[in-house]
C-alpha cells in the first residue's frame, strides 16, 4: 500500500473524483498553474485541463457564488479557500446562500458544493492565518463539515463529500500536510460523513478528538501513567456522531474534548452538552474540556507552540482529572503574583 503526503492524499482524492465523474470542477487561486499554495492540487492541470481546473481571480465572493451557480446548474465544484480565514468575505455566499437553498427551493434544488481549504496553528502564520473557524460553520444549518487528521481521513472524506448533494466544508490542519501515511485509493476508501472512528480502544476516559488533536491524544496515551483513554476521531463535526461518543462514554464514565481553538464557543461545547443530558447517569467525573486559551495565536513560534493543547499539556490534565475526579484549571489560569500586581 503507498504512503501518501496529506498533500498529496488531497490531490490524488480530487485526481480521483475528476476521473470518476465529468461534473466535478475544481476552482481557487493558483490551483491550476502553481499546483496550490501547498501543493494540493499538483499536477490537475496536465491531466483535465483548464475548463475542469480553472484559476480564479483573488475574490472569494466571486468565485464562491460561481461555484453556487454551477452547483445549481448540474455540475459539482469544489472550491479551495487557501486559508480558511478567507472565507470570511465569501460567508453570504456559503452560509446564507449555499446552506439554505435547498430548505427555500423546498427540496427541489440541491447544492452539491465542496468548500476545502486549510486550517490550523503550528506553522508560524500569525493571527489572522492560523485559526481553524469551525465555529463560523457549525451553528448553519445546511452545511456539513468535515475535519481531516491525516491522509488517510483527507483522501476519505474529501471524495465522501464530493459526492454529498449538499454543500460540505472539508477542513485541512495545514499542519499535517507534509505527515506520512499508507493510504488505500479507490471506492473501499471513501469514510462517510456522519462517523467517527475509534482509532484506539481504552477503559479509563473518552477523549474526543478532530483533526490535529488526533495526533496530539494519541502522543498523550504514550505518556499515560496507569490509565487507558478511548480516543476517538470525529472525522466529521456536522453532523457528529452521537452514537459512537455516547457508548464510549458509557464505557469508560469520564468524557475529554481535545480541541484546536479557544476554551469560549469550541466544538467541545456541544459534545459536553449532549454527554452531560443523555449521558449524565454514566458518569463518574465531569466532563473535561482542553482547549487554548481565549486568544488569537501567537505568532511568535515558543508562544505558539504554549498556545496549542501539548501531549505533554494534555497527560497532565487528564491524569489530574482521574486521580480525584475533579476538572483541574486550565495553564492559562494561573498568573504569577507580579503580574497580577501589575494588572491591579
Amino acid at each position: 500500500m503507498p504512503k501518501f503526503r496529506m498533500n498529496l492524499a488531497v490531490a490524488q482524492a480530487l485526481a480521483d473524483e475528476l476521473a470518476s465523474d465529468p461534473t466535478v470542477v475544481f476552482l481557487g487561486e493558483d490551483v491550476a498553474g502553481r499546483g496550490g499554495t501547498f501543493k494540493t492540487s499538483e499536477g490537475l492541470l496536465d491531466q483535465f485541463g483548464p475548463k475542469r481546473v480553472i484559476d480564479t481571480p483573488i475574490s472569494e465572493m466571486g468565485f464562491m457564488g460561481a461555484a453556487l451557480g454551477a452547483s445549481l446548474r448540474g455540475l459539482r465544484p469544489v472550491v479551495e479557500i487557501m486559508f480558511f480565514e478567507f472565507i470570511a468575505v465569501a460567508l453570504d455566499q456559503l452560509s446564507i446562500e449555499a446552506a439554505k437553498m435547498r430548505f427555500l427551493s423546498a427540496g427541489e434544488l440541491a447544492v452539491p458544493l465542496t468548500v476545502r481549504g486549510s486550517t490550523g496553528a503550528g506553522m508560524g502564520f500569525g493571527a489572522t492565518h492560523s485559526g481553524t473557524l469551525e465555529t463560523l460553520l457549525y451553528a448553519t444549518p445546511g452545511l456539513k463539515v468535515a475535519v481531516a487528521s491525516g491522509p488517510r481521513t483527507a483522501y476519505g472524506l474529501l471524495r465522501s463529500a464530493i459526492r454529498d448533494d449538499n454543500p460540505v466544508v472539508v477542513l485541512e490542519p495545514r499542519s499535517l500536510y507534509a505527515t506520512r501515511e499508507e493510504v488505500e485509493t479507490g471506492e473501499a476508501s471513501i469514510i462517510p460523513l456522519g462517523e467517527a472512528a475509534i482509532v484506539q480502544a481504552g477503559s479509563d476516559v473518552t477523549v474526543v478528538t478532530l483533526g490535529q488533536t488526533v495526533s496530539i491524544a494519541k502522543a498523550a496515551a504514550r505518556l499515560a501513567d496507569g490509565w487507558s483513554p478511548e480516543i476517538i476521531d470525529l472525522q466529521t463535526l456536522v453532523p457528529w456522531d452521537r452514537e459512537t461518543v455516547r457508548e464510549s462514554v458509557a464505557k469508560t464514565g469520564r468524557l475529554v474534548t481535545l480541541e484546536e481553538n479557544p476554551y469560549s464557543g469550541g466544538w467541545g461545547t456541544e459534545i459536553v452538552a449532549d454527554i452531560a443530558t443523555h449521558c449524565h447517569q454514566d458518569l463518574v467525573a465531569p466532563p473535561m474540556r482542553i482547549t487554548s486559551p481565549d486568544t488569537p495565536v501567537p505568532f511568535a513560534p515558543n508562544l505558539e507552540r504554549q498556545w496549542l493543547p501539548t501531549d505533554e499539556y494534555t497527560a497532565v490534565q487528564i491524569t489530574r482529572l482521574l486521580s480525584d475526579s475533579k476538572v483541574p484549571p486550565p495553564w492559562w489560569s494561573f498568573v504569577p503574583a507580579a503580574s497580577a500586581e501589575r494588572a491591579i
